[in-house]
């Protein structure tokens, strides 16, 4: 079950001038930095009130963001929802007929297990499956 938004994930092209950006509009300085080399790409989160913002940056022409960011704008790059259990949330959303695009979750930034789910599939949004570990 999904219980929580957890985080917005927004793609962009220059983490630092979008870290300095943040940081003025949300008045706070982020919580924590990481590079995730899975996925190629360096975070930075800050906290508003019960739910995140992750600021995404590829470091890499092979990252998923680098690649996104040649299509399409900075912006909403996907919305990430909390779940007890990522491996039974997973079952249960193929079995309505989500495509998702991980076989098995992932260790994620954060401290977390993630999984995707095709935006084909889920109403044009890429959707983020987040269980702590």
């Amino acid at each position: 079950m999904l219980t929580n938004l957890e985080h917005l994930g927004l793609a962009v092209k220059n983490l630092e001038a979008a870290t300095a950006l943040y940081t003025a509009l949300l008045g706070q300085e982020p919580y924590k930095r990481e590079h995730v080399p899975s996925e190629a790409v360096d975070t930075v989160f800050f906290q508003v009130g019960g739910s995140k913002i992750e600021l995404l940056a590829g470091t890499s022409p092979e990252s998923a963001i680098t690649r996104y960011l040649e299509k399409k704008p900075e912006g909403i790059h996907h919305v990430a929802f909390e779940v007890d259990d990522i491996r039974a949330e997973m079952a249960r959303l193929r079995a309505e007929g989500f495509v998702l695009l991980n076989e098995e979750p992932k260790p994620g930034a954060d401290n977390k297990l993630v999984c995707f789910v095709h935006p084909k599939s889920a109403g044009g949004v890429l959707v983020e499956l987040c269980q702590s570990m």
